[in-house]
Order: structure tokens, then C-alpha cells, then sequence
């Protein structure tokens, strides 16, 4: 049972997954909301959720850059894109926002195309954590800044779940895969409460 709870949370799908989405959206809440504030996205802005799960990231990204501003997400599960479609249908029709199907290894996103990016409790379910920080920083503007939500590793390790597919890892470990693409640590931000909180990293380029 745990493992299929584990999976779902990597990959929301069927009916089972529609109920994770809404968890997704109520327990990753806080945690979105700091990572969006990171940004200090200016309107008019270019914004990208990357795997965006339930969509409440969607409407924050939404609501900072505004009516001339543009959100793209991408989510690896056909379900997510399928809800979230759904309940941005307007903002979908008038050209505010692009969602597509597909992972953070091969983004389906332009070179240089987005501004601000916050992937927030995604990479515990990707081996090659290499060739996701390659392409953030590939879609990235040459100012753009992306931040990466990880709960702690040590609390996380204690969480029965993550014993199937996840892959906790230090947080210097990502510091260090992101440096290797070219990116630059900005700012160490916690999330929560005590030794718990989660780990809010926010990147750029090392050049800027």
C-alpha cells in the first residue's frame, strides 16, 4: 500500500490520482507560496511550474505576473494535465497559460523562455538529477532564477513512504548537480517549522 501511495505521489493517474492532486494542493500549499514569493517575479513575466501536480502553483504564478504576463507547466502525469486543463480553461483559451505533458530531464519548453521557475517536491522521483538542472538552465533566461522545493532529507528518511522510489538527497549533493550545470546557489530559504522545514533553493545562472 505504501509503494502505490509512493507511486502516486511521483505520478498522480486514474481516479486515485485526481484525490493525491487536491492533497497535493492543500499539503504543498505553504511551501509553493514561499517558493513563488523567491521569485520576486515582476509583472508581465514569463513563469513556469515544473510539475506543477494539483495546480495551485498555477494560480499563484497566475495572480504575481499578472494579465500581460504568461505561466507555462509541465507534469508528467497525463491526469494532472487533464484536471488542471480543465480548471484553467480560460486563462488556457486567452493565451495566459500553456500546459504540455512531459519530465523535468527533456522540458518541452524553448531555450531561454522563462523568466522564473519553482519545481517544488519533484526530483526525490528522477534519477539523473544532472540533466534536470541542464535544462533548467537551458529555459531559463540569462536572468531568470528557478527554485527547487525539497523537503528535509533527514526528516523525510524517517517518513514510511519514502522507503519505495525515493531518492533523498543532501542538500549540498543538489547544490553541487546544479553547479555543474552552470547555475549558482542565490539564496537558502526554510519552509516550516524547526529542523523539519523544507529547503527552498533558488538558482541563476552563474554569469548574472
Amino acid at each position: 500500500m505504501l509503494a502505490g501511495f509512493a507511486s502516486q505521489l511521483g505520478k498522480p493517474s486514474g481516479l486515485r490520482g485526481l484525490v493525491v492532486g487536491t492533497m497535493l494542493n492543500r499539503t504543498n500549499r505553504g511551501m509553493i507560496a514561499d517558493a513563488v514569493d523567491a521569485l520576486e517575479l515582476k509583472p508581465g513575466a514569463t513563469a513556469a511550474d515544473l510539475g506543477f501536480g494539483g495546480g495551485v502553483g498555477l494560480a499563484m504564478l497566475l495572480q504575481r505576473v499578472g494579465p500581460q504576463g504568461r505561466v507555462l507547466g509541465v507534469d508528467l502525469s497525463p491526469t494532472m494535465v487533464r484536471r488542471v486543463s480543465g480548471q484553467f480553461g480560460r486563462e488556457i483559451a486567452a493565451g495566459r497559460m500553456r500546459l504540455h505533458l512531459g519530465s523535468l530531464t527533456k522540458l518541452p519548453l524553448e531555450d531561454g523562455s522563462v523568466q522564473g521557475a519553482i519545481t517544488v517536491n519533484t526530483i526525490y522521483f528522477i534519477a539523473e538529477l544532472d540533466s534536470v538542472f541542464s535544462e533548467l538552465a537551458r529555459v531559463i533566461t540569462n536572468d531568470g532564477r528557478v527554485v527547487v522545493g525539497i523537503g528535509d532529507p533527514e526528516n523525510m528518511a524517517h517518513m514510511p513512504m519514502t522507503a519505495h522510489g525515493y531518492r533523498l538527497r543532501p542538500v549540498d549533493d543538489v547544490v553541487a548537480a546544479a553547479k555543474s550545470a552552470g547555475l549558482s546557489l542565490q539564496d537558502h530559504r526554510r519552509a516550516g517549522e524547526g529542523d523539519a522545514a523544507a529547503h527552498l533553493l533558488l538558482f541563476a545562472h552563474a554569469s548574472s
